[in-house]
């Protein structure tokens, strides 16, 4: 390994987009469902750690339990136990040289570390990034129609007002296929109508019409804060084919010139195409979050597609890891270990100089998420 390498692979990172660890103790099934984005148990004869990301468990996190590397699965199961969910998330988070996390915290899932606990685990920094959705059914479930359309835009502007970002995930509530302009106030008043007339029958306030959708991404905007728009693979209720993110081509045509930058996380299989949009619009940038762990080894796959075709001052380096410690140290070793060997390729094939190996790196690990999210040391 050359100093360069080394430099490369010990790279500090601000983790852009990821949610709070779970510090309770987690029985074999309870460590299963959480490695998975399935909503439901696996059949029988079938296990979710017999996976790429099962390998990359045993791989880069048992030496950081103090087993041998890829270590059987059991081994590495039972070792956790023995230490305590607390102490492993310390480890494994500890692991990942992180300085910075930005912390979705709109998954109402009571396990999770808020900003304050997560930033005690894991020696860092923590910021928070407001779901917009999670804002518009909180304030729903105590207004009315009317009220909810008349306050909303000034409250998610106020709850967002320490935040560092804002996030939508109109992706898997609807898709991107929505018109470039933003909804009328007749429009919107109608759908909030509709939807408080059906939170009376099912009584809960889950926000799927895509008016609405619309409504609360036009006063996301309004904040001038930078926001965060899954995209590609994710959650079980998505319809892959409308998380295409070049879908939203007229929406970041009518959008240029507003001063709002969008972050596209995650973008797999879209990867290419949210390279095109990062290249073309001005105001759009693009991670490889989520697979970085769950691709395992063929993570550095996704990371050399990011790399292909947009500006390396337009990608960022995520996790979005989620209740596991094991996703965040899985993430943060893939991401520096594929890029670290593909800036060396670049180097020794004369595609690039040492320095600008470095440079580009730094870029990506930390750079431009300071930049753009405004992050003071």
């Amino acid at each position: 390994m050359t100093d360069a390498s080394s430099r490369r692979l010990d790279l500090p990172l601000i983790d852009h987009h990821s949610h709070g660890v779970v510090d309770a103790e987690l029985n074999d099934d309870g460590f299963r469902s959480l490695a998975t984005e399935s909503d439901w148990p696996a059949p029988k004869g079938t296990d979710s750690l017999e996976s790429p990301f099962g390998l990359a468990v045993r791989r880069f996190c048992a030496p950081v339990l103090g087993l041998e590397p890829l270590a059987p699965m059991d081994e590495y199961l039972a070792q956790r136990r023995d230490i305590g969910a607390a102490q492993a998330n310390r480890l494994l988070l500890g692991s990942t040289v992180t300085s910075d996390y930005l912390l979705d915290t709109g998954i109402p899932d009571g396990r999770l570390l808020v900003p304050a606990a997560m930033a005690a685990r894991a020696g860092a920094r923590v910021r928070e990034i407001v779901r917009i959705e999670r804002v518009a059914e909180l304030l729903a479930a105590e207004s009315t129609a009317a009220g909810f359309v008349a306050k909303f835009p000034e409250a998610l502007a106020a709850i967002a007002r320490e935040a560092a970002g804002l996030k939508s995930i109109l992706a898997y509530r609807h898709g991107f296929d929505i018109p470039a302009e933003p909804p009328s106030g007749r429009e919107v008043l109608k759908a909030a109508d509709e939807w408080f007339r059906r939170a009376e029958k099912t009584r809960t306030f889950r926000i799927t019409d895509p008016v609405l959708l619309r409504f609360g991404l036009w006063a996301g905007i309004g904040t001038g804060l930078p926001i965060q728009l899954h995209a590609g693979y994710g959650d079980g209720d998505i319809e892959l084919f409308r998380a295409d993110p070049s879908r939203l081509t007229r929406f970041f045509h009518a959008t240029r010139t507003l001063g709002v930058d969008f972050m596209l996380l995650h973008c797999y299989p879209f990867i290419r195409e949210a390279g095109i949009l990062a290249q073309v619009f001005p105001h759009v940038y693009l991670d490889v979050g989520l697979v970085s762990h769950y691709l395992g080894p063929s993570a550095g796959t996704a990371i050399r597609q990011a790399m292909e075709i947009a500006p390396f001052s337009k990608i960022l380096y995520s996790s979005d890891a989620y209740g596991l410690g094991e996703h965040y140290a899985v993430s943060a070793a893939n991401w520096r270990t594929a890029l670290s060997s593909l800036m060396d390729e670049w180097v020794a094939s004369g595609w690039a100089t040492a320095n600008d190996a470095d440079s580009i790196a730094s870029m990506v690990a930390s750079e431009n998420a300071k930049r753009v999210y405004n992050l003071n040391p």
